[in-house]
């Protein structure tokens, strides 16, 4: 069965939920006659990213936004159900996090939540200074499959799309926000450096990667977009254009994973072996100068919490 994906690679307005909700009301009416099963939406898309201490002004809580996308879904008087993965700014009592959800809309409505884990505080970015860390890497199963949501920086460690492929994810979807840097090239090098980190991680885990890459200038700084879909052997399959909002679609086939797998066993490699080297990731764990070295943030509010 074909699963078809809309990546709506769009530029939010920056601290307005209710103009957001409504973008995206607008983006699903220009393309339903598309049909499409599933949509993402970059990280953040429902606030923009680069709100620092406004984080807590529109951070919404999970039953918000549910709430919220079940409005917006009755709106649209839409034939079937649709899946959505979406950004948010999460609240959840006095602790704030960078949110990904998973909704069935029309259906069991929201199905997961990933609290982004890596919180990057290094060159234009300063996010854990006003969020907190999640704690999970999980799979979960939706309508068509198993699917995993890593955001941003959590899949530029490769721990965590292991992690969720051995979890039985067939699709990772990862909301980002990247700023543009290095324009030596035709394109911006983290661009090209996203491409090659999609192909290096499906192609090593057999499984499709769907990046969903906000747009737009926030705070001085420019998103660069260049949203791609790539399939299980490691290929992109679509790439949406750098600096302009853009609707990337693709058909994605979770028959193509197990023939790939076979052929290239990796992961089955990785689940056999993986136990035999638990006690020496122990030991380095324990025994890191690297992490000795790291700075812990004090502060008061939760950190282990997601």
């Amino acid at each position: 069965m074909m699963i078809r994906h809309a990546v709506l690679q769009l530029k939010p307005k920056k601290g307005h939920v209710g103009h957001n909700l409504e973008r995206i009301g607008q983006a699903l009416r220009e393309i339903r006659h598309h049909r499409p099963d599933v949509v993402v939406l970059p990280e953040a898309f429902l606030s923009g990213y680069f709100l620092q201490g406004g984080v807590r002004e529109v951070a919404l809580t999970q039953s918000e936004l549910a709430a919220a996308m079940s409005a917006l879904y009755d709106s649209l008087a839409w034939d079937g159900p649709l899946d959505v993965v979406l950004g948010f700014y999460e609240r959840d009592g006095g602790i704030y996090y960078n949110s990904a959800a998973y909704l069935e809309l029309g259906g069991r409505g929201l199905l997961n939540i990933h609290r982004k884990v890596f919180l990057p505080t290094y060159g234009v970015f300063d996010e854990e200074r006003y969020i907190s860390r999640g704690n999970r890497v999980e799979a979960f199963d939706t309508r068509f499959g198993r699917v995993a949501i890593l955001i941003c920086e959590d899949f530029w460690h490769s721990i965590t799309g292991m992690i969720a492929a051995l979890d039985g994810a067939e699709i990772i979807y990862v909301p980002s926000a990247s700023p543009a840097r290095g324009f030596a090239g035709a394109e911006p090098a983290n661009v090209i450096r996203w491409k090659s980190l999609t192909q290096a991680v499906a192609a090593e885990h057999g499984l499709y990667v769907v990046l969903s890459s906000l747009v737009g200038l926030e705070a001085g700084k420019g998103l660069v977009g260049g949203s791609v879909i790539t399939g299980p052997e490691g290929n992109i399959l679509g790439a949406a254009p750098v600096f302009e909002e853009a609707v990337l679609l693709g058909d994605i086939d979770l028959a193509r994973i197990p023939p790939v797998r076979y052929d290239n066993p990796l992961l089955a490699d990785m689940e056999a072996g993986l136990p035999l080297l638990m006690s020496d990731l122990e030991r380095v764990m324990a025994g890191s100068k690297v992490l000795e070295k790291i700075p812990r943030p004090v502060r008061g509010k939760a950190l282990v919490r997601g």
